[in-house]
């Protein structure tokens, strides 16, 4: 058996979008069940996000603590930002994020893991890299705003990432999924075996 997702398009009779915010909208769609009654499914549309696992020659994964309003808590991350326009090119936003976020530039670039974040309620996609060859970026740092004015940036062991993830003690699904794939990938084929950083991303199409 061939576990894997597939495309599939249920019958839609109704459409609306009652809130749209600054990068984000609200979706109600009336859709048809396989009983042929009908449901109303509310969902949170989104542009989609890349993500970037950024790993140095120590083995230390680039993290950032910020404050995340929604769930009150500040939250150990790694670097990530949305999909500035429609059919933008996911390596440009990633390498985008990581000069952004931690003044870092990389040599290699391979795609990590792709996922849906939260598929019953929203339909982000976020791709995650896997960047190595790390150094510092030449060009002025990024002026920040908002939550990013206290930002911390650092390098973690990649291990207490994992015993932090498998503990509990960090949420932040891009770092959490990020790390255990990183772990797994090693354990398995190795990395040179991930996808090239241009691979295709069939939930959010793009030009090369």
């Amino acid at each position: 058996m061939i576990i894997k997702d597939t495309p599939e398009e249920w019958e839609t009779r109704a459409s609306v979008t009652p809130f749209t915010g600054a990068k984000t909208s609200v979706r109600t769609d009336d859709v048809v069940m396989p009983d042929g009654s009908v449901a109303r499914r509310d969902y949170q549309v989104h542009p989609g996000s890349v993500a970037v696992l950024a790993l140095d020659g120590q083995d230390r994964v680039t993290v950032l603590n910020q404050y995340r309003h929604p769930v009150r808590q500040r939250l150990w991350e790694i670097p990530a930002g949305l999909l500035d326009v429609p059919g933008e090119n996911p390596l440009h936003a990633a390498r985008r994020e990581l000069y952004e976020e931690a003044h870092i530039k990389a040599e290699d670039w391979r795609v990590l893991t792709d996922l849906y974040t939260t598929p019953g309620g929203c339909d982000e996609a976020v791709r995650i890299f896997l960047a190595r060859e790390l150094s510092e970026a030449e060009d002025e740092r990024y002026a920040v705003e908002h939550e990013e004015l206290d930002m911390a940036v650092t390098a973690v062991p990649l291990q207490d990432l994992v015993r932090g993830a498998l503990a509990g003690d960090l949420h932040n699904n891009c770092l959490v999924v990020g790390v255990l794939a990183l772990v797994a990938a090693r354990a398995g084929d190795g990395l040179d075996a991930l996808r090239p950083a241009g691979a295709p991303w069939p939930a959010r199409p793009f030009e090369v």
